[in-house]
C-alpha cells in the first residue's frame, strides 16, 4: 500500500483536466483518463478531450484509444486500467486518474460489481426497443422489473438503463441482487480531489464551453458521425441533439440550447454521484495549486 493513486473527479468543465496535468507535473508521473466519452477517437470535439498542447504536458492514456465500434465496455476499463496501473507503479509511486464517469473512476478505486454473461441478443433488441418505442418505455420495464434498482439509477441514461435490463432479463433477477457482493481489492491507496464551485458558475462554464465547441466544429462533427448515430458510443449528449437537428425534428439553435441543458442536468449527476463519497477532500474551481498541493501532500502522509 505504498502506492497512491490520486483520482480527480467532479462535474464537466471544472476545470478536472487542468487540475490532472498540475498533479502529474509536481508528482513526475502520468495521467489515466477515466472519462468514458473521451475513448473514442472518432469524438473530439464534442467530448472535451484534452488539447495537443495539454496532452503534451504530461502522458496521458485511455485517450481515444478505440473506435466508436468497438465493443468496450466499463469491465473492459477496468482490467485494461488496473493492468496499467500494475506497470506504471513499477517506475512511479504516484498515478493520476481523471474523470467525470463517476462508474469508470469507482470501477478503477473500488472494483466492480460482477454480473453473469447474457446472450447479446437481449442488448439488441433492447437498443431497438429505444429506438422504436423510446427511452420513457425502457423506464417502466426497468421500474417493473427491479423498483429498487429503478429509484437509484440515472433513469435519463439510455446506457446505465440498458445495461441493467440485459441483466433483468438476462438472469430473470433484477439487476440490484447482484450489487455490493465481493468486490476486487486494490492493493493501492487513493486519495479523490473533488473540484466544487456555485451552481451559477458550473452552469455559465458549461454553457460558454458548448459555444466554443460549436465554434470550434461540433456541428460538423456530429454531421460525419450521424451515419453511426445508433451506435451505443453516440447515445451521449452534444450528438444525440445534433441528430435531431440533421433530422429536421429540431432547428439548429434549439438543438444547441438543448445540449446547454441536458450538460447542466448531466453535471448535476455528477455532483450527486460524487457527494456520495465522504472521502473525497473537496476543494474550489479557482483554488491554487499550491494550496491544493499542500491539501494532497497532507493526505499522503497520513
Amino acid at each position: 500500500m505504498n502506492k497512491t493513486l490520486i483520482s480527480v473527479v467532479g462535474p464537466t468543465a471544472i476545470g478536472k483536466t487542468k487540475l490532472a496535468i498540475d498533479l502529474a507535473k509536481h508528482y513526475k508521473t502520468e495521467i489515466i483518463s477515466a472519462d468514458s466519452r473521451q475513448f473514442f477517437k472518432e469524438m473530439k470535439i464534442g467530448t472535451a478531450v484534452p488539447t495537443d498542447n495539454e496532452l503534451a504536458q504530461a502522458p496521458h492514456h485511455f485517450i481515444q484509444h478505440i473506435s466508436i465500434e468497438d465493443a468496450y465496455s466499463v469491465g473492459d476499463f477496468e482490467k485494461d486500467a488496473i493492468a496499467l496501473l500494475n506497470q506504471l507503479f513499477k517506475t512511479n509511486d504516484i498515478v493520476i486518474l481523471v474523470g467525470g464517469s463517476g462508474l469508470y473512476v469507482d470501477a478503477v478505486t473500488k472494483g466492480l460489481d460482477h454480473f453473469p454473461k447474457v446472450a447479446p441478443e437481449v442488448r439488441e433488441n433492447l437498443n431497438n426497443k429505444l429506438e422504436k418505442e423510446g427511452l420513457e418505455s425502457l423506464q417502466k420495464e426497468l421500474e417493473n422489473l427491479d423498483a429498487n434498482h429503478y429509484k437509484k439509477v440515472d433513469i435519463h441514461n439510455p446506457h446505465r438503463l440498458i445495461r441493467a435490463l440485459e441483466i433483468c432479463i438476462g438472469t430473470g433477477k433484477p439487476y440490484s441482487s447482484f450489487l455490493n457482493k465481493d468486490k476486487n481489492n486494490r492493493l493501492f491507496k487513493n486519495i479523490t480531489v473533488g473540484i466544487e464551485a456555485d451552481r451559477e458558475i458550473i452552469y455559465d462554464r458549461i454553457n460558454r464551453r458548448v459555444d466554443i465547441m460549436v465554434k470550434e466544429g461540433l456541428v460538423e462533427e456530429a454531421k460525419d458521425l450521424f451515419k453511426y448515430k445508433k451506435l451505443n458510443a453516440l447515445q451521449t449528449v452534444g450528438y444525440r441533439e445534433l441528430f435531431n437537428y440533421f433530422d429536421k425534428e429540431w432547428t439548429l439553435d434549439f438543438a444547441i440550447s438543448e445540449i446547454k441543458k441536458n450538460t447542466r442536468r448531466f453535471a448535476k449527476r455528477q455532483l450527486t454521484w460524487f457527494r456520495k463519497n465522504e472521502t473525497i477532500l473537496w476543494v474550489n474551481f479557482n483554488e491554487t495549486i499550491s494550496s491544493i498541493l499542500t491539501k494532497v501532500d497532507q493526505k499522503l502522509n497520513e
